[in-house]
C-alpha cells in the first residue's frame, strides 16, 4: 500500500470495526480527507428494517460536514474479502456532493488489494451542486 494513503487506511479500519452490521455480515469503513487534510471516518449502521441502514461513506460524510469541512480530496473504503467493494450508488452521489472530478476514491480490502478510481470515473456524466447555480 502506498504510504501516502495510510493513514487514511488506518482510519477506516478503525471505523470499520465498529461497523454494525448483523445482517448483512460485511462491515464496510470508509475515511475521507479533506483539502485542509483533516481525516474523518464513518462505519456502517445497519437497521432491521430495510433499508434505513446507513453507509460508511455517508457517515464519514457527515463527519465531516459536522467537522465544517466541504471539500473531500480523497477517500478510502475498506472492506472484508479478497475483492474491494466500491460505493453504492447512492454513495457515489453522495460523494459526488462534495468531491471533483479528479478526486480519488481507493476501494481496497483489510488485506490491501486496492482499486482506485477517480470521482469522474466512479460516476461519469454525474450531477452536482454546480448544476444547479443559477446561470
Amino acid at each position: 500500500m502506498d504510504p501516502a494513503l495510510e493513514d487514511l487506511f488506518e482510519a477506516a479500519r478503525a471505523a470499520q470495526e465498529r461497523a454494525y452490521s448483523p445482517y448483512s455480515h460485511y462491515p464496510v469503513g470508509a475515511a475521507v480527507r479533506t483539502a485542509s487534510g483533516e481525516i474523518f471516518s464513518g462505519c456502517n449502521v445497519e437497521n432491521a428494517a430495510f433499508p434505513l441502514g446507513t453507509c460508511a461513506e455517508a457517515g464519514a460524510l457527515a463527519a465531516m460536514v459536522h467537522g465544517g469541512a466541504r471539500t473531500a480530496t480523497e477517500i478510502l473504503v475498506v472492506t472484508n474479502g479478497t475483492t474491494p467493494g466500491t460505493p453504492c450508488g447512492a454513495c457515489r452521489q453522495r460523494i459526488r456532493e462534495f468531491a471533483g472530478p479528479e478526486t480519488l476514491i481507493h476501494s481496497t480490502t483489510v488485506d490491501g488489494n486496492m482499486v482506485t478510481m477517480t470521482m469522474q470515473q466512479l460516476l461519469p456524466m454525474s450531477f452536482g451542486p454546480e448544476d444547479l447555480e443559477p446561470r
